[in-house]
């Protein structure tokens, strides 16, 4: 078995591709070509398309890596041949006709609400003075009041995208559950990792582990790699 030189990073709603740069200077250290998605997070077929264009650059095959909202899109896109694995990373892990939607609405009992402003002319922002402690709490204040007010307005569209044939249903994949997120119940994630038969890590971690803990996130990737 050859290691997979390819990776391909998805981000999340709220945030843009900025964000993996720890994990894309880890990955590179190795010797990984890296390259990263910059979704607009208008729509998922959208985010999907942009993920796939990356995906046919490709002069071979890769880890299709998906933080969060990252997830529906990887699962949407990962059928792409040039996947050979995929990377869960505090990620919504939807199956057939599944969207970010449909997997929110029935949150564990006791769970934390994150802190979604009122949509306005069809975009959600978080609340920036609820971003740190729900989103990056494990991430230096001032970094996270960075991301706070970097927001990328997230299209209520692509929460309601559906996915029309889960790629984990065809490819070995990878979940990396992070322990304290606010965002997405732990117990949600557990169970999304379950149903996909991915191979767990657990990471004590914020929502925005990726930031906060690089090399924790390089090492699950590495492992998808192998």
């Amino acid at each position: 078995m050859t290691t997979i030189k390819n990776i391909v990073l998805v981000h999340g709603g709220f945030v843009d591709g900025s964000g993996w740069q720890g994990v894309y200077d880890e990955l590179t250290r190795d010797g990984f070509r890296v390259h990263i998605v910059q979704n607009p997070t208008l729509s998922l077929e959208d985010d999907a398309a942009v993920t796939r264009r990356v995906l046919d650059g490709l002069d071979g095959p890769a880890v299709l890596v998906g933080h969060s909202y990252g997830g529906v899109v990887i699962s949407e896109a990962g059928t792409h041949p040039n996947v050979a694995s995929l990377a869960y990373i505090a990620a919504f892990a939807a199956d057939k006709g599944e969207s970010v939607n449909t997997l929110i609405a029935d949150p564990p009992p006791g769970a934390p609400v994150p802190p979604i402003l009122p949509p306005v002319e069809g975009f959600l922002f978080l609340d920036r003075d609820k971003f740190h402690d729900s989103f990056a709490a494990d991430v230096p204040a001032q970094a996270a009041a960075f991301m706070a007010d970097s927001q990328v307005p997230w299209g209520v569209g692509a929460l309601g995208g559906t996915v029309t044939e889960p790629a984990w249903r065809h490819k070995p994949s990878w979940y990396l559950v992070a322990t304290e997120d606010r965002m997405i119940p732990p117990p949600a994630q557990r169970a999304m990792a379950e149903r996909a038969g991915a191979t767990v890590v657990e990471v004590i971690g914020s929502h925005a582990v990726y930031v906060s803990q690089p090399a924790a996130v390089a090492d699950l990737i590495r492992q998808a790699a192998a």
